[in-house]
């Protein structure tokens, strides 16, 4: 079964997007360079933003698996759009910032389980992804 999302056009290139499951709304705004506002995430924003939050979520499960405790872990996502048509992502530089003090023996399985990320897995391979981590100690 899939997850049902409902967007209305709500003028003014605005968009509300409610999630089926739980009801919660989100507004979307065309960026300024592209003849919005860009007074909310716009939908590349959306994209960027769901990239680091799969990363974090599946970090998190593996903490959970490995009995840690990731809370203070923090991506920040730059995105950059193509600069020649067709309008889309062209990167995504990623900085992950993870909590202090976790061994250096686990951090290649940290590694690959954000490789493996459902969103990551779903941008188009032309989406240059730079995975930059920092590890505390």
């Amino acid at each position: 079964m899939g997850v049902k999302i409902s967007c209305d056009y709500l003028g003014d290139l605005r968009v509300r997007a409610t999630h089926g499951p739980s009801g919660v709304e989100l507004i979307t705004d065309a960026p300024v360079d592209n003849q919005g506002k860009g007074e909310s995430f716009s939908p590349t924003d959306l994209a960027a933003t769901a990239l680091a939050a799969c990363i974090l979520t599946i970090l998190g499960i593996q903490a959970r698996g490995l009995g840690l405790d990731f809370r203070g872990m923090r991506i920040e996502v730059e995105k950059h759009m193509t600069a020649q048509p067709p309008r889309r992502i062209a990167k995504l530089d990623v900085a992950i910032r993870m909590p202090a003090g976790i061994p250096e023996d686990l951090r290649p399985r940290l590694m690959r389980a954000a490789e493996a990320c459902p969103v990551k897995q779903s941008l188009h391979p032309d989406t240059e992804i730079a995975l930059v981590w920092e590890w505390p100690s």
